[in-house]
């Protein structure tokens, strides 16, 4: 099984190969694609439409079994601006598969900024005075106190997606 990463992000990386631990026979490859969303997806349709287009770019280009796509953003509600996560798993002849995790608020501050036009990577490393975020703990590590980092996060929705592929693959 060839398992193509619409990411080279390496929480995003370790999320995928943390869901598929038990595959012993699979190749894991990363690829650096587009999500076709803008830097900052600000609602969950926005974020999905980011996986789905990293999961289709990475089986497309990658030759792989499956294509995995994952995206974060943020959704404003009438309760505040919250993280939001989603994955796409792409396969060849099926329709794409799609699964959303953990949500928590983003503090006021951070939410002005992002409102104003920023891109929460760079609020959090500026916030943190840390460099790439992004890459290791992410807002939610911050956030959480560090129960929940970024691999964590995005692990359970690549669980969901692995369930779902699982599930399809025995039914049918």
């Amino acid at each position: 099984m060839k398992i193509i990463i619409g990411s080279e992000n390496p929480a995003k990386a370790a999320a995928v190969k943390n869901a598929f631990i038990l595959n012993d026979s699979a190749e894991f490859i990363t690829l650096d694609v587009q999500s076709g969303v803008s830097a900052q997806p600000f609602s969950d349709e926005e974020t999905i439409e980011g996986a789905m287009n990293r999961a289709q770019a990475a089986l497309e280009q990658g030759g792989g079994t499956i294509g995995i796509g994952l995206e974060g953003g943020i959704h404003l509600t009438k309760y505040g601006m919250f993280l939001c996560n989603w994955g796409v798993l792409a396969e060849p002849g099926y329709p794409p598969l799609i699964a959303g995790g953990a949500r928590i608020p983003l503090p006021d501050e951070i939410a002005a900024k992002l409102l104003a036009g920023r891109e929460l990577g760079p609020v959090m490393d500026e916030y943190t005075k840390k460099k790439n975020i992004r890459k290791a703990e992410g807002a939610i590590g911050i956030f959480t106190n560090g129960q929940i980092n970024r691999a964590d996060m995005f692990t359970h929705v690549t669980k969901l997606l692995v369930g779902q592929y699982q599930y399809r693959k025995s039914n049918f």
